[in-house]
């Protein structure tokens, strides 16, 4: 493989860490974040383009009430994203919280970083939030490692499409590309897309391993220690 395409929660960083760190504090901060930079234009954007999905203009007392709905849903919804991306920026500058990163990925993403693969991060957080959360990682700055920055904005992670966009960007064939993910349906989408993938079934993120039959025939580790050198294709376990 010539690049490496990571997706991050549950991938490289657990499921728990953005369920009950960023989700909450974001959560509890959008009302006195909104009041407080509501005007700015960044953040009046993503504001008034809910409002418009709501059906017209909605007083951001009602905007802030189904953004917090969304988090507790977990939609993903680009301007959900936005948002949510600008307050964790804040909660990291003041310290409030560090990212957590497995010790195997950074491990990994080092290594490969040194051997001139590129990596490239792919998450439905936006790219100022995948910044933040590789820049504050409980193993430091890891934002030198990573070459390209994917979102939502890209298209869905669960459509081939997106996939093919993103190999675009790169500038690589896409049979070049190792898609690394902990769900099996958008390593499908990226495997319909012409990518390599390889399935992370962590025990920490699921504790009851799923069938060779929910890995839908692709390669499957616990691990990004067991992750062939340069993203080769894994063997299936």
């Amino acid at each position: 493989m010539k690049a490496i395409l990571t997706d991050i929660e549950g991938t490289t960083s657990s499921i728990s860490f953005v369920k009950d760190v960023l989700f909450p504090y974001a959560r509890r901060a959008l009302p006195g974040f909104v009041k407080a930079r509501g005007q700015e234009p960044a953040v009046r954007r993503w504001l008034d383009e809910v409002a418009t999905g709501l059906g017209g203009m909605c007083q951001d007392a009602m905007v802030v009430e189904v953004l917090q709905g969304w988090i507790d849903e977990d939609r993903k919804h680009t301007a959900l994203k936005a948002l949510q991306g600008m307050i964790w920026a804040d909660g990291y500058r003041s310290g409030e919280f560090h990212s957590h990163f497995y010790p195997d990925a950074v491990e990994a993403l080092r290594r490969w970083h040194a051997d001139g693969t590129a990596i490239h991060v792919y998450s439905s957080g936006s790219v100022p939030a995948q910044r933040m959360l590789f820049a504050h990682s409980d193993a430091g700055d890891l934002t030198g490692l990573v070459s390209g920055w994917y979102d939502t904005t890209s298209g869905p992670k669960r459509e081939a499409g997106s996939y093919r966009a993103i190999a675009g960007e790169i500038g690589l064939p896409a049979g070049d590309i190792l898609f690394l993910s902990d769900v099996v349906a958008e390593l499908d989408a990226a495997r319909d897309a012409g990518l390599a993938t390889t399935l992370l079934d962590r025990r920490e993120d699921y504790p009851t391993a799923r069938t060779e039959a929910e890995w839908n025939g692709h390669p499957r580790v616990e691990s990004f220690a067991d992750i062939p050198p340069y993203g080769s294709r894994a063997s299936r376990r």
